[in-house]
């Protein structure tokens, strides 16, 4: 039996601003944002920091709407743009964190099914990526599960 309510298990989410026009009490101009931005990047921090940044430091809610471009093609413009996309990179940091914990845990088998998942979601994601040419076509994750099951 299907469920009636989609929501069980609350509703508590981020949203974005609902326009797609910046509004009238942003007081950051297209340019300050984007050197923010680079600045912030060259730095060392993710595209996630960046934004982040610029909305708490900058007054800046979405900086697609007040540049017309996305942070990912300010930073490719800069040459600041990170090698990994940053959900691969957290991905593959994740199946790092559980390789680590099954090398001291060796019978923890639920966790050595978590990380046949996280692989998986980091082939899907690898293979995505090559397709859009965002990663190079030799890229290759190599498993660890094998040796640990």
């Amino acid at each position: 039996m299907a469920r009636i309510h989609s929501h069980r298990h609350g509703k508590s989410h981020q949203t974005r601003p609902p326009s797609r026009s910046n509004p009238n009490w942003v007081t950051t101009t297209p340019d300050e944002a984007k050197n923010a931005a680079l600045k912030l990047a060259k730095e060392g921090s993710t595209p996630s920091r960046i934004g982040q940044a610029l909305r708490d430091d900058y007054g800046v809610p979405l900086i697609k709407t007040l540049t017309g471009r996305s942070l990912g093609k300010i930073l490719a413009e800069g040459k600041a743009a990170p090698k990994m996309p940053q959900d691969l990179q957290d991905l593959i940091e994740r199946a790092h964190r559980v390789q680590k914990h099954l090398g001291t845990h060796r019978s923890d088998r639920k966790n050595v099914h978590s990380l046949e998942l996280v692989e998986a979601k980091i082939y899907r994601l690898s293979k995505y990526y090559k397709a859009k040419g965002i990663l190079p076509s030799d890229f290759k994750y190599t498993a660890v599960v094998a040796q640990l099951a």
